[in-house]
């Protein structure tokens, strides 16, 4: 799953600019049989423009990694996000502290 977390942060929230991993939009990566890898994920607001744009590309990301098959995202509510879910990186890349 590392190489997955890495190929994911190469997925960035337009508006925000900082990468889905650090902004904690993964919830889960899960890969239930070989080759076969779901991940459940939100956005910072259930109205984001990039929603589809976002969850496309994180599909595309994880596909790439070693082994993956297939990819399932599904975008979920709740919890709901919250600064608090952000890494230390993206929380002073955006002066939230």
């Amino acid at each position: 799953m590392a190489e997955v977390t890495e190929k994911l942060k190469d997925v960035y929230d337009p508006e925000i600019g900082v990468n889905v991993v650090d902004l904690g939009l993964i919830y889960k990566l899960e890969e239930p049989e070989e080759g076969l890898l779901h991940i459940e994920m939100t956005m910072t607001t259930p109205g984001c423009p990039a929603h589809d744009t976002i969850s496309d590309a994180v599909e595309w990301a994880a596909a790439q990694a070693f082994g993956v098959g297939l990819v399932t995202v599904d975008v979920v509510w709740d919890p709901p996000w919250n600064p608090d879910l952000m890494s230390d990186e993206a929380k002073e890349f955006l002066n939230f502290r």
